[in-house]
């Protein structure tokens, strides 16, 4: 067998990855804090204020990346939910599941950055915009994974019916979204 499949294989067991992750989390965050850091610094300090609405764009830096964050999440949450479910592999099972909250947190911060970004932009808090909607209804599919969860109490089973709602929350969200969009990206040129 090859080393590196080796790797991969030995890295499914939830012990050896605790090892791994325990062993390197600590690094990856050490690595991240300067480039967080400099990001930061940048866009609250070096950035020039847009020119129609000034400061308040700087909210931007946030709510893109919350967003772009609380549909990756979803996803990646959903892939392990499928790997789990095929393969039985328990890793995964135990990933997918850690995935939720860090997802419902990640679009909370996009829900409330970007009502507070609409009030100075547009004068309103809430519309019903599809991708706003649409936004609030995964904040509810991941609030129903996460409660769908704790609701059984066999972790496996629990593990498995919650990432059957993930897989199917996928597969709605992404013929919703391209039912509302035609099929291409909405931007705010196409409002």
């Amino acid at each position: 067998m090859n080393s590196l499949v080796r790797w991969f294989h030995q890295l499914g067991s939830p012990p050896t990855f605790d090892r791994f992750a325990s062993r390197w989390s600590r690094v990856f965050t050490i690595a991240a804090l300067p480039v967080l850091l400099i990001g930061i610094w940048q866009g609250i300090f070096v950035v020039p204020a847009e020119q129609t609405q000034g400061d308040a764009f700087r909210i931007i830096y946030i709510h893109v990346p919350s967003a772009w964050m609380s549909l990756f999440v979803f996803a990646l949450m959903a892939l392990y939910s499928a790997i789990a479910l095929v393969w039985r592999i328990k890793i995964c099972e135990i990933l997918a599941m850690a995935c939720a909250p860090m997802g419902a947190g990640f679009t909370l911060i996009t829900l409330l950055t970007g009502s507070i970004w609409g009030k100075g932009t547009w004068g309103t808090w809430w519309d019903w915009d599809p991708r706003m909607t649409s936004e609030l209804i995964l904040l509810f599919l991941y609030l129903g994974v996460i409660g769908l969860y704790h609701a059984i109490e066999d972790r496996r089973s629990a593990a498995r019916a919650a990432g059957l709602l993930a897989i199917v929350g996928v597969a709605c969200c992404r013929s919703s979204v391209t039912r509302s969009t035609g099929g291409v990206a909405c931007t705010s040129a196409s409002r």
